[in-house]
């Protein structure tokens, strides 16, 4: 016994050593980019951005017109981050290069979180595989290393956040790591209530860490901006509901069908409200019936939220790029070579918001590969034993029992 869990042991520490190779490759890849292409607009507007926060500051920003550039419609913590690139930039290093860091070094990290989570609820080597698919992953190395917007910070968060509430048993680093999530960006506050409904089913004392946590955190970002300017905050982040562009999903197909104008206006705009509501639904559902498969919700979550997104840009096909291969490995290749093609090819366009015809295509095929996971997702979640994470020898078992057929070496536990 003792030998047969040293192998198993030493398997996993090579198994995480390959995605951890891997993961620095992909890193270096998107960093090669960052600094060798200009972006698209959104690097200028995130460099006008930086500009005037050294002016106005993170929080008084919200108030401020921003003559020639769009709505600031960032979370406080993204202000501060644009801050802190400012001054970097002050030093030499180009802002172009400095503001697709984040995205790029939190996708070196979602690939570590993803093997981790997919190695408790698979095969070692479908862990490994779906980690180095995130590193490697088109849409990832596009959005992170050529657009750089904030996406795949708050996706990694997202996920951490479920796995180390759900299969760490630390609650407190789970909760502050939520709240980081949506201060960062906003679009994971769908899978928030999913992540209090397991707290609040782990028990009483995970519970009160976990919101301990989330809501230290919340107060310490959020709270000088509420304070301070709530109303411009309410407006240009809380209901800020995505550019006026017919590329993809749900708002695509209603123009493409030549549905009434009335009615794409209304989901565009308080019918906006009720697909995010749908999401949170689904997510907390799920979760109260299956909350051991809390990372596998949020994925689910968050990849049902781009599902029904009535907003479309090229970045936003990073909400479900590691979220797929949390699901699943075929979903997650399925999705991000399909989809990876359309950023590439987007991107290579006049405009990343003005997609050719064989990108709209190809968006929309790639929408459908999104659904078939989705529901693949929520088979798999619904297959799996109805334990709750907080017994430690429920989890065990529900851990163990699928793959106890497996070769001992590809086992992860």
């Amino acid at each position: 016994m003792g030998i047969r869990m040293w192998r198993d042991t030493w398997s996993v520490r090579r198994a995480r050593a390959v995605v951890l190779v891997t993961a620095a490759v992909g890193l270096l890849v998107r960093m090669l980019i960052a600094a060798a292409k200009p972006g698209p607009a959104d690097v200028r507007i995130f460099q006008g951005f930086a500009k005037a926060i050294t002016v106005y500051g993170p929080i008084r920003i919200y108030e401020q017109p921003l003559p020639g550039l769009p709505v600031y419609n960032h979370p406080p913590l993204a202000g501060w981050m644009l801050l802190g690139l400012n001054e970097l930039a002050e030093l030499g290093i180009p802002f172009g290069t400095l503001i697709r860091s984040p995205a790029s070094v939190a996708d070196f990290f979602c690939a570590l979180v993803v093997f981790e989570i997919v190695r408790r609820r698979g095969s070692l080597r479908t862990a490994v595989a779906c980690g180095v698919g995130v590193a490697l992953s088109p849409v990832l190395i596009a959005t992170s290393g050529y657009h750089g917007n904030t996406d795949a910070v708050a996706i990694t968060f997202a996920l951490a956040a479920g796995y180390l509430l759900a299969d760490r048993k630390a609650p407190l680093a789970a909760g502050v790591t939520a709240a980081l999530s949506i201060s960062v960006k906003f679009i994971p506050v769908v899978v928030i209530p999913a992540l209090f409904v397991v707290a609040l089913r782990g028990g009483r004392p995970v519970f009160v860490r976990f919101t301990a946590g989330f809501t230290a955190l919340v107060a310490l970002v959020w709270g000088p901006v509420l304070v301070t300017v709530p109303a411009n905050l309410k407006e240009n982040v809380l209901e800020y509901a995505g550019g006026n562009y017919r590329l993809w999903g749900l708002v695509r197909f209603a123009d493409v069908l030549g549905l009434p104008e009335s009615f794409i206006a209304f989901i565009r705009g308080e019918g906006h409200f009720l697909f995010v509501l749908i999401c949170v639904a689904v997510g907390v559902w799920l979760a109260w019936v299956r909350p051991a498969q809390l990372p596998v919700v949020v994925a689910v979550t968050m990849g049902l939220l781009l599902l029904l997104s009535t907003a479309s840009a090229l970045q936003y096909l990073t909400w479900a790029a590691a979220a797929m291969f949390v699901i699943g490995l075929w979903e997650g290749l399925a999705y991000n070579c399909l989809l990876g093609w359309t950023a590439v090819l987007g991107y290579h366009g006049r405009s990343a918001v003005r997609w050719s015809e064989t990108v709209l295509q190809l968006g929309a095929a790639g929408w459908f590969v999104l659904a078939i996971g989705l529901v693949a997702g929520v088979r798999k979640i619904l297959a799996a034993p109805p334990a709750v994470p907080s017994s430690p020898s429920v989890e065990r078992a529900s851990l163990t029992a699928p793959r106890a057929s497996q070769p001992s070496g590809f086992a992860g536990n």
